[in-house]
């Protein structure tokens, strides 16, 4: 199924803020498709034989390139999807900050391995490149998303195909055009404009050999399946439900700050914002007093405003959706401290929201609210946080507020279920670090250096002493 606002033979971007059209996308044909295909694998073909240094310039260019058309990009962004100007701007930020990273460090990543062989001869690992891989991402960050992956896979040696999220379609064929603007050779990182029935079909092809998403957990069930069936390698990056500890002797300043902009951070539609904040008794009321004045001085509005806190959420169904998983959740005992009332007017606005009395059974609980609604749980003491915090289906990252940093240090390392978590900061992804989770947010790695080695072939070479 195609997103709500598509036709049937075409892809359609709507500013959220105005709920004015933008631009309309012919859909590929299924010859276009095969033929983009079979383009990029070509392209793979001669850049799969280029140095490692000689990949890693390229990258370097495009870092460049971002950084010289980073207004124009990030305007692009929050026309399509209603991101505030500056977060657009930050997103450009990380992307060239990913391809510098990246190029500087890909050379080490996937250099060669040589190791002595019990028998006295002599063995060599080596990172060959797969073929094409395919990645189907969202809107929520339109570069970053695709940069992503691609970045990691082109600095492997791989082709890179991009389905890109409808109401994004202008960013990702503007990234198209920037990456081949620095250098990276023509059809190499192709988008492609189709539905899902095209997309089953690009993801059963032979010249397909590896699948990437960013999703839904009941879309990554559905995509991993298909790729299965075909015997290709996937990685999963899933929805999350994030669970921020505020432990009894956090600093409830820093708390309360950096709680609130870690759930209305990218207008609340961000995979690893805070989401479920689980409160020690002890520090509950003071929390709770200072995270909801906070949150209801938040200001809604245009998101190419400054003084804008809060843009729309970036589709009309999505507010619809959150709103009624606002209302479920009242309905089954929890309670707005601030906020949960549809706005009246143009575009797909929603307020900063607090829930409190939230419990096991309530979609605040227990689903994620890919949204400006925060999810406010009491725990009887710091160990009680931490069983409420692994009560989750998901687990992708989280957060820990303790003026013991060791403790919160041993705390994530031995008991927090999640890929990532961050000790009295909120953060989202960083060039340098792993990035991904477990449980039903998915599997597999990026960033770091994890994202150069999950599609390439760890070849074995043996030879004699």
């Amino acid at each position: 199924m195609k997103d709500s606002n598509s036709s049937d033979h075409a892809l359609v971007t709507v500013n959220p803020a105005t709920d004015e059209a933008l631009e309309t996308y012919p859909l590929m044909s299924d010859a276009e498709v095969t033929s983009s295909l079979e383009a990029c694998h070509a392209a793979f073909a001669d850049w799969r034989l280029k140095s490692h240094a000689e990949r890693g310039q390229v990258l370097e260019a495009i870092g460049r390139k971002l950084r010289e058309r980073k207004e124009d990009f990030a305007q692009l962004m929050t026309r399509e999807v209603g991101k505030r100007l500056q977060d657009s701007r930050d997103e450009i930020d990380l992307c060239a900050a990913i391809c510098d990273w990246t190029a500087k460090a890909g050379p080490d990543v996937l250099a060669d391995e040589e190791r002595s062989l019990q028998d006295g001869r002599k063995g060599v690992i080596t990172y060959s490149p797969i073929g094409v891989v395919y990645g189907i991402q969202p809107w929520n960050f339109p570069a970053y998303q695709a940069v992503r992956y691609a970045v990691a896979n082109l600095m492997a040696g791989n082709g890179v195909l991009l389905k890109h999220a409808e109401i994004c379609t202008g960013s990702g064929l503007f990234l198209r055009d920037i990456f081949e603007e620095a250098g990276l050779p023509k059809n190499l990182f192709t988008v492609m404009l189709i539905d899902h029935d095209q997309s089953d079909e690009l993801i059963a092809h032979k010249l397909v050999r590896g699948v990437t998403m960013t999703g839904s957990a009941k879309a990554g069930s559905i995509i991993a399946a298909k790729a299965g069936e075909h015997l290709k390698k996937t990685v999963m990056e899933l929805g999350s439900n994030d669970a921020y500890l505020v432990l009894e002797d956090a600093d409830l300043e820093l708390a309360i700050k950096t709680c609130v902009a870690g759930r209305i951070y990218n207008n609340g539609q961000t995979c690893v914002n805070a989401k479920r904040f689980i409160v020690a008794d002890k520090v509950y009321d003071a929390f709770i007093d200072g995270y909801v004045k906070a949150m209801d001085e938040v200001k809604l509005g245009d998101p190419t405003k400054d003084d804008t806190d809060l843009g729309p959420m970036a589709r009309a169904d999505l507010r619809d959706t959150l709103h009624e998983q606002v209302e479920e959740s009242v309905a089954k005992g929890a309670r707005i401290a601030v906020g949960g009332k549809m706005p009246e007017g143009k575009g797909c606005y929603y307020p900063a929201t607090v829930l409190t009395e939230v419990a096991p059974g309530q979609p605040a609980y227990d689903d994620e609210l890919f949204g400006p609604v925060a999810s406010v749980i009491r725990a009887k003491d710091d160990e009680d946080a931490m069983r409420i915090a692994n009560d989750s289906r998901y687990g992708l990252g989280g957060g820990i507020f303790s003026k013991d940093e060791a403790r919160a240090r041993e705390l994530a390392k031995q008991h927090f279920d999640t890929g990532m978590v961050f000790i009295n900061h909120f953060n989202l992804a960083t060039p340098e670090m792993p990035f991904g989770g477990v449980k039903d947010s998915g599997y597999g790695r990026e960033h770091g250096g994890f994202g150069m080695t999950e599609f390439v072939n760890a070849k074995a070479i043996a030879l004699p002493g």
